[in-house]
């Protein structure tokens, strides 16, 4: 099924602890074309909730592509991702990871952890604004994503 072509917004988490980058992203995610909505978790916890439907996040509407960044507090964003791809109800989601290491043993962990993509944050503001576009603009325009079931 097209995403794109439903009339159902794009559900979006992000998974982030900086504010400004969170801030950034919605302003990216706005701009444009695309009907979407964006949820955010400020740690790996809050967002294993919200996957999970627990607690408050119990009537949370399953992303259809999460944006996650791996130094997170609480759980980082590898057992974050980790948790995500061994459970047979998220591991469809994709993952893109967004975030400022450019350490190889990270690339090559998030990979092995069957991330869809990692994209090292810019320190650049606009940089950082631009990256996030052109996310958006290749997964909403050219990736098919599947139906999140909800």
């Amino acid at each position: 099924m097209h995403r794109r072509n439903n009339i159902r917004p794009i559900e979006i988490l992000i998974v982030e602890d900086n504010p400004g980058d969170v801030d950034l992203a919605r302003e990216a995610f706005a701009n444009g074309k695309f009907n979407n909505e964006i949820q955010v978790a400020a740690d790996g916890e809050e967002a294993m909730r919200f996957l999970k439907k627990e607690g408050e996040y119990v009537d949370a509407t399953r992303p259809d592509l999460i944006l996650l960044d791996l130094n997170l507090p609480r759980k980082d964003g590898r057992e974050v991702l980790a948790e995500i791809k061994q459970n047979d109800d998220l591991k469809m989601i994709p993952v893109v990871i967004l975030t400022t290491s450019q350490a190889e043993e990270d690339i090559l962990r998030s990979y092995n952890l069957h991330a869809n993509c990692y994209v090292t944050k810019p320190l650049d503001v606009k940089q950082f604004f631009k990256v996030v576009k052109s996310i958006k603009e290749f997964w909403m325009s050219i990736v098919v994503l599947p139906s999140n079931g909800d």
